[in-house]
C-alpha cells in the first residue's frame, strides 16, 4: 500500500481563500453558493451606480443624450436601475467563476504514477483536498469530490463512485441554472418597460393632439401646439430604443458568461473523471457489500 505524500510547496501556492478572494466576502457581505450573488448586495449597488448615473448627467441635462434619459418618464428611471442591478450580478458572476476556475490547477491527486486511490489512500486526497482550501463546501470542484470520497468506504465498485459525481454534478448544473434566474428576469422585464414607455408616450401624444384640434381653430395656431404631441412621441420611441438597447447588451453578456460557467462545469466533470474515477482501484477486501 502506498503510503501518504505531503503536499509539496508548489502545490501549497495554490491554496484558495473563498474568505479573501470571494468578492462578496471580501466587502464583509454573506456571498452566494458557488458563483452565485447575493440579491440585496447587488441591488444595493445598482441603486447606488444609477444614482452616479444620473449625477454624471447633470452637467450636460441641456443635452439631448442627457434628456433622453432624464425627460422621458419614471420608466426610464426603472429601466436603467434594472439594467444596472442585471450588470453588476454579471460582472460578479464572472469574478466568482474565475475564482471557481484556480481550484482546478490544484494537484490534489499525488502525481507518483504508481499511485492507486483507493480506501486506504482517499484520506490523502481528502486531506490534501481541505489544505488547498478554507472550506472545500464553496469550491463547485473540492465539493463535488469531497462528497465523493467521504461515501467511499460504502461503495463496493468503482462505477458507484463515479455515479456519486454524476449526481453532484447534476445539482451542481441545477444550482448554475438557478443563480441565473433573477437576471433573466430583469432581462425580460426591461424590454416590457420600454413598451410601457412606448404606450404612455403615445398616449401622452394622442391626448395632446386631440386637445389641439379641440381648441384650435386656426391652421396657424396648430405648429406650436403639436410641439407637445412631438414631445410624447419622444417619449414612446426613445424609451422603447433604449430598453432594447439595454436589454440586447445584457443578453449577449449574459450568454457570454453562462458559456464560460458551463465550460467550467465541463472542466470539473472532466478532473473528476480523469483524477479521481481514472485513479481509483477497490481492493477485494476493501469492499463492504
Amino acid at each position: 500500500m502506498l503510503h501518504s505524500n505531503p503536499i509539496s510547496s508548489d502545490e501549497n501556492s495554490h491554496v484558495l481563500s473563498w474568505t479573501a478572494r470571494d468578492i462578496e466576502q471580501r466587502i464583509g457581505v454573506r456571498g452566494g453558493r458557488f458563483t452565485g450573488t447575493n440579491g440585496i448586495f447587488t441591488f444595493l449597488l445598482a441603486i447606488f451606480l444609477t444614482i452616479a448615473f444620473y449625477a454624471l448627467l447633470l452637467p450636460f441635462r441641456d443635452r439631448y443624450f442627457a434628456q433622453m434619459f432624464t425627460e422621458r418618464g419614471v420608466v426610464q428611471y426603472v429601466t436603467v436601475f434594472f439594467s444596472f442591478w442585471a450588470l453588476v450580478m454579471i460582472l460578479i458572476k464572472t469574478q466568482k467563476i474565475r475564482l471557481q476556475r484556480q481550484a482546478l490547477a490544484v494537484a490534489l491527486v499525488p502525481s507518483d504514477p504508481d499511485f492507486v486511490l483507493s480506501v486506504a489512500t482517499a484520506e490523502d486526497v481528502v486531506r490534501r483536498l481541505h489544505a488547498a482550501c478554507d472550506d472545500p463546501r464553496h469550491f463547485l470542484l473540492f465539493n463535488r469530490i469531497d462528497v465523493g470520497l467521504a461515501n467511499l468506504k460504502n461503495m463496493g465498485r468503482i462505477s458507484d463512485l463515479d455515479e456519486v459525481l454524476g449526481s453532484q454534478a447534476d445539482k451542481d448544473e441545477d444550482v448554475m441554472e438557478s443563480s441565473y434566474s433573477l437576471i433573466r428576469g430583469l432581462i425580460w422585464a426591461i424590454p416590457v418597460l420600454g413598451f410601457i414607455g412606448t404606450v404612455q408616450g403615445l398616449s401622452q401624444a394622442v391626448g395632446n393632439f386631440g386637445s389641439v384640434l379641440s381648441s384650435s381653430t386656426e391652421v396657424s395656431s396648430l405648429k406650436p401646439a403639436l410641439q407637445g404631441v412631438t414631445a410624447g412621441l419622444a417619449v414612446a420611441f426613445e424609451t422603447t430604443f433604449i430598453a432594447l438597447v439595454a436589454a440586447l447588451s445584457i443578453q449577449m453578456l449574459l450568454t457570454l458568461v453562462k458559456r464560460s460557467e458551463e465550460q467550467l462545469l465541463d472542466d470539473c466533470k472532466e478532473y473528476c473523471q480523469r483524477k479521481i474515477i481514472g485513479r481509483l482501484r477497490i481492493m477485494p477486501f476493501e469492499r463492504t457489500g
